[in-house]
């Protein structure tokens, strides 16, 4: 690799994590709003059997920890780019 590509790898990186985090934190938060909402009602028997199932809601965390895996990974190739170059 030229001399400095190693930065870019490493930037896209940070910023997959950020990202990752970011969705993580806002897939709580929106999963946090819509069991207060539901606890709010008289019949609250899908709030506590959790049927049916709402997938929706763990998709925002789980594509956080896909984007947290990726970030560590292109961090880890620009490391490995930057000792070795």
């Amino acid at each position: 690799m030229p001399q400095y590509d190693w930065i870019v790898l490493m930037g896209m990186g940070g910023l997959f994590i950020l990202l990752g985090l970011a969705a993580i934190i806002w897939g709580k938060r929106e999963e946090k709003g819509y069991y207060n909402s539901l606890s709010t009602h008289v019949d609250t028997r899908e709030f506590l059997e959790h049927w049916p199932r709402r997938p929706q809601l763990g998709a925002l965390k789980i594509g956080g920890r896909i984007a947290i895996a990726i970030g560590v990974l292109l961090i880890v190739m620009g490391s490995v780019f930057w000792l070795w170059g």
